[in-house]
């Protein structure tokens, strides 16, 4: 499926930044499936959740000698980075290092939605910006929210104090497997190398959170709701649950994008790229369902 470049004597190299994360676990395990050499970009030199014959590059983002260690050899990047205040500096650094090495093709993981100061959208939108500036061939996949969001819902479910400040309002969530099965597509996409490119990655249909909380219901044979409460009273609860000011802030600028359905776009791209049709949110509600159980 993936032809070596000339730029690599035997396998493929493709490195992967985030690999311990939810898509780029999903991701590998797809990856050393295949004809080629994966290497696992990890700023610990911890390789105990990685599968066997995947390589170790242990990066340190103020050190710009390991970016170009890590990416020297590479053909092909696959970028994610966890939600901080580091995201839009590190991603940068990592884009730059691999131009600098002459990796051919970045799949970045992006996030959908329209221009906006919240975080981390803005964030996302910076780096989106930069690599338009950089000769390189790249796809951009931005998925709506992942469907894995509800995993914060388990207790408060099962307590019977679920709630927030999304109304009624439509999401499209998408499963981190769909997002992985997508990034496997581009990175193993011989036709587009030198392309630049950006998809939108949805589930299949948008739901509200009463819709979630009677499928819940259904579910686990009693009633599920969804309390409504104002950005004031979420945030409130969101801090007394002891999160810290930046995630409550995070989880309160999502629950207002699904308010006004921001996020309720429905594409066929997961189709396309892939094959296969977006995963619904029932599947996965199913697949958990002890999360929520009492």
């Amino acid at each position: 499926m993936f032809n070596p470049s000339k730029r690599s004597a035997g396998r493929p190299r493709i490195a992967v930044a985030g690999a311990t994360g939810r898509v780029g676990s999903a991701l590998i395990s797809k990856l050393v499936t295949e004809p080629v050499e994966v290497v696992a970009l990890t700023r610990t030199s911890d390789a105990e959740r990685l599968p066997s014959g995947v390589s170790l590059a242990t990066v340190d983002f103020d050190a710009r000698s390991t970016l170009d260690n890590a990416m020297r050899g590479v053909d092909r990047l696959f970028l994610a980075h966890g939600t901080s205040p580091r995201q839009v500096a590190n991603e940068i650094a990592l884009i730059d290092a691999a131009v600098a090495e002459g990796v051919s093709h970045i799949v970045k993981l992006s996030v959908l939605g329209p221009p906006s100061r919240l975080h981390p959208f803005d964030w996302h939108a910076q780096i989106e910006a930069h690599l338009a500036t950089c000769d390189i061939g790249f796809t951009v996949l931005r998925p709506s929210s992942f469907v894995d969001i509800l995993a914060r819902a388990g207790a408060p479910v099962a307590n019977d104090t679920w709630g927030g400040a999304a109304g009624d309002g439509l999401v499209n969530l998408i499963d981190t497997r769909d997002v992985a099965d997508s990034a496997f597509a581009a990175l193993l996409d011989d036709a587009h190398v030198t392309s630049q490119r950006a998809y939108h990655l949805t589930g299949p249909k948008a739901v509200s959170m009463p819709e979630i909380a009677n499928e819940l219901s259904g579910l686990l044979g009693r009633v599920v709701t969804y309390q409504h409460r104002s950005p004031a009273e979420q945030r409130e609860k969101l801090l007394a649950s002891g999160l810290n000011e930046f995630v409550a802030d995070l989880l309160l600028g999502l629950d207002r994008l699904f308010y006004e359905s921001v996020l309720a776009e429905t594409t066929s791209t997961v189709r396309s790229l892939t094959g296969h049709a977006p995963r619904p949110v029932t599947d996965w509600l199913s697949d958990n369902i002890s999360v929520f159980q009492k």
